[in-house]
């Protein structure tokens, strides 16, 4: 199934969500939580290039209210070619659309370890990411994040989205 398809049944399945959802009042993305932890699924595809899959796990803290958001990200993707393990620092602007809605932007740099046959490859570059978080019960929810990148040394650049669920700590 091409990648631009994956992503646009997420797209319709966020929207979905949030145009019929209904939410207690005292839920949502208005509880306040010290670390929220997001685990998803990942797929990314170079520009011009390969398609990989993984899996993703973050961990995300607020330390000014509803002006910054700091995500440390891991994840581990591959394919038959090459296996890739990455880590990223983001920071995110927060966007309240509702009590059980949130809209991220963000930008911060990676560093990822490719493996590729017997030898393997140390890159950095930036990354782009939009965050959209939707809180069904006070402390669980499920997100996607759509994410562009691109390595400081070669200039590759790579798409990519993750979706999973959210657990507010």
């Amino acid at each position: 199934m091409p990648f631009w398809r994956i992503a646009q049944g997420v797209a319709l399945l966020g929207v979905l969500t949030v145009s019929s959802a209904s939410f207690a009042e005292e839920g949502g993305a208005d509880h306040d939580h010290a670390i929220e932890l997001e685990l998803g699924a990942s797929g990314e595809h170079e520009v011009g290039g390969s398609s990989r899959v993984g899996l993703a796990l973050s961990g995300e803290v607020t330390p000014i209210e509803n002006w910054l958001e700091v995500e440390f990200g891991l994840s581990a993707s591959g394919s038959s070619v090459k296996r890739e393990l990455s880590g990223d620092l983001v920071f995110k602007k927060p966007f309240r659309i509702s009590d059980s809605t949130e809209f991220m932007i963000g930008l911060g740099p990676f560093v990822s370890r490719t493996k590729l046959g017997s030898g393997s490859v140390t890159s950095h570059g930036l990354e782009a990411a939009l965050d959209f978080m939707f809180w069904t019960h006070n402390d669980t929810g499920w997100y996607f994040e759509p994410t562009w990148s691109r390595t400081s040394k070669s200039g590759e650049r790579a798409i990519g989205i993750t979706v999973g669920i959210l657990f507010g700590l």
